[in-house]
C-alpha cells in the first residue's frame, strides 16, 4: 500500500504502542509457567501474533481479547512423548513471521522438548543470521541445525543445565532465549540444575536487562555481574503463573517523540504509557533530543514536547540500533551535521538499513553518509530564527521495513511537500496503527 506523508503541525495526547519486546518475552515466560496468566495492555502486531502461535504449536493455550491475553502454560504436553529408541512421532514445525526476536528465542526454547520442532521464517527474515544459536545449544545436549546459518532451526532436546559461552556480536535475542529456557532445562552433569552463561561481545544491554526484568516477574531466580559477561541462572523449579502489563513501547514512542520536536510548533505534544525507569534501550531517545536542544518535559507517565531551534549532535546508538531511523528523522530539522554512531549494527534488520535510509532520504533532499560504524546528517534546519530548507516532496520506498515507512512519515511532517510512501502494510511488523496515531496528532 502507498500512503501519503503531508506537512503538518502537531499537538495533542497520543499513547504509545505497547512494546512487542517486552510482549513476546511475557508470553514465553507465561507459556512455560505452571498455571494461567493474564497479560494486559498487549499489541497485536504481526511480530506478536507470530510469537503466540508458536507458543501454541509448542502446547500452550493461548486465548487472544482486546485488552489481554490468557496463557495457560504447559510447553509439550503431547509432543514430549517419544517413540520406540527416542524417535519422536510428533515433530512441530512452527512460524515465526518476520520476527528476529521469536526466531532467535524459540530456538532455545524449543530446546526443552525431547520432540523434533522446526522453526522457519519468512520474508526478510529468510536473510537474518541464526547460525549464533548451534554452538550454545549443542553444548548443551540439543540437536541443533539451520540452513547454513540462516533459517529454518532445527532442534530437539531436552537442553541441559550447565556453563556455557554465548557470542552477543550479532544480536542479544538468542541470549535472551537461552536465559528464558535454562530455569526450566534438566538436570546435567552431576545433576546439577543451575546454569552459567558467559558472555562476549554483547549488543542491546538493554534488552537482555528487559528480559532478567520478566523473567524475575515469572519466579525465576537469575543474576548477572556488571558487565554484562556472567549470568547466573537457577534451575531445578518451574516458572510461576503472573499477571503482567505489557511496558509502553519506546521503540514506537521514539517516532512520536521526534515528531513533537519537528512539528509541535503550536499545541504541545504529550506522549502518554511510557516507563522512564523501562529497560528498553530505545528510551535514550530522550538523551538524543536532549543533546538536539528539544523542548522537553517529564510528567507521570508521559513526556511533553515541542518544536524548538534544533541543533546538530552527537550520539552513539551502538546499544540502541533501532533508534536509528528516527534519530536521521530529527537530525533533517538539525543545523549542522549530526554524527550517529554504530552505523555497523544495522545490516541484519528487516532492510539493509543504514542503504535504505541513506537512499530514501538522498530523495528527500537530504544527505545521509555513512563511513563504517559512523553515520553523518547534514540537517536542512537554519540558525535561531530561520526555518532553514525543508526536506522536499517525493515519492520514496518503505524497503519493507517498518522503520523507515515510519521514519520518512514523521520527516515529512516538517517538509515542504507531500512524500508518497510505497510499502506501509510494513508497520503492521511492529505498530499496525502507527498512520492512524500519528493523524490523530496531526
Amino acid at each position: 500500500m502507498t500512503r501519503y506523508a503531508e506537512p503538518s503541525a502537531v499537538g495533542g495526547r497520543v499513547f504509545a504502542p505497547a512494546s512487542k519486546s517486552s510482549m513476546q518475552r511475557a508470553l514465553a515466560c507465561a507459556a512455560m509457567a505452571s498455571g494461567t496468566s493474564n497479560i494486559t495492555n498487549p499489541t497485536w502486531c504481526a511480530d506478536s501474533i507470530a510469537a503466540m502461535g508458536v507458543a501454541r504449536a509448542l502446547g500452550a493455550t493461548v486465548e487472544r481479547f482486546d485488552d489481554r491475553m490468557i496463557v495457560r502454560g504447559g510447553l509439550f504436553g503431547s509432543s514430549a512423548r517419544t517413540g520406540p529408541g527416542g524417535s519422536s512421532p510428533n515433530a512441530i514445525v512452527a512460524s515465526c513471521g518476520e520476527s528476529g526476536l521469536c526466531l532467535r528465542m524459540f530456538s532455545a526454547i524449543a530446546s526443552l522438548s525431547p520432540a523434533d520442532v522446526e522453526l522457519r521464517g519468512e520474508g526478510s527474515l529468510s536473510a537474518r543470521p541464526v547460525g549464533m544459536v548451534e554452538g550454545p545449544l549443542t553444548a548443551l545436549g540439543v540437536r541443533c541445525a539451520t540452513a547454513g546459518g540462516f533459517q529454518p532451526v532445527r532442534v530437539r532436546g531436552p537442553l541441559r543445565a550447565g556453563d556455557v559461552s554465548v557470542d552477543g556480536s550479532e544480536s542479544s535475542q538468542f541470549l535472551t532465549g537461552l536465559l528464558l529456557a535454562l530455569p526450566m532445562a534438566g538436570e546435567g552433569s552431576g545433576g546439577r540444575c543451575d546454569s552459567v552463561v558467559k558472555v562476549r561481545n554483547l549488543a542491546s544491554h538493554g534488552y537482555v536487562d528487559l528480559t532478567l526484568d520478566v523473567m524475575r516477574a515469572f519466579g525465576a531466580r537469575v543474576d548477572r555481574d556488571d558487565a554484562f559477561t556472567e549470568f547466573r541462572i537457577g534451575g531445578g523449579r518451574p516458572y510461576r503463573a503472573a499477571d503482567y502489563r505489557v511496558e509502553g513501547d519506546w521503540s514506537g514512542a521514539a517516532f512520536l517523540l521526534v515528531a513533537g520536536a519537528i512539528a509541535a510548533t503550536g499545541e504541545p505534544l504529550e506522549v502518554m504509557g511510557l516507563d522512564a525507569s523501562s529497560s528498553q534501550p530505545d528510551r535514550a531517545i530522550i538523551d538524543a533530543l536532549g543533546l538536539s536542544g528539544a523542548r522537553l518535559e517529564q510528567l507521570p507517565g508521559a513526556w511533553r514536547v515541542r518544536s524548538g531551534h534544533l541543533r546538530a549532535f552527537s550520539f552513539d546508538a551502538t546499544d540502541c540500533p533501532d533508534l536509528f531511523p528516527p534519530l536521521v528523522a530529527l537530525a533533517s530539522r538539525c543545523s549542522g551535521v549530526t554524527e550517529l554512531y554504530g552505523a555497523s549494527r544495522l545490516g541484519a534488520k528487516e532492510s539493509d538499513r543504514a542503504a535504505a535510509l541513506s537512499g530514501e532520504f538522498e530523495k528527500l533532499g537530504l544527505k545521509v553518509v555513512v563511513e563504517g560504524d559512523l553515520m553523518t546528517v547534514r540537517g536542512s534546519g537554519g540558525e535561531r530564527g530561520s526555518p532553514g530548507k525543508r526536506l522536499r516532496g517525493s515519492a520514496v520506498s518503505s524497503h519493507g521495513d517498518h522503520r523507515i515507512a515510519m521514519a520518512v512519515a514523521v520527516a515529512a511532517l516538517a517538509g515542504s511537500g507531500p512524500v508518497a510512501i510505497e510499502g506501509t502494510d510494513c508497520v503492521a511488523k511492529s505498530w499496525p496503527e502507527f498512520f492512524e496515531a500519528l493523524a490523530s496528532i496531526s
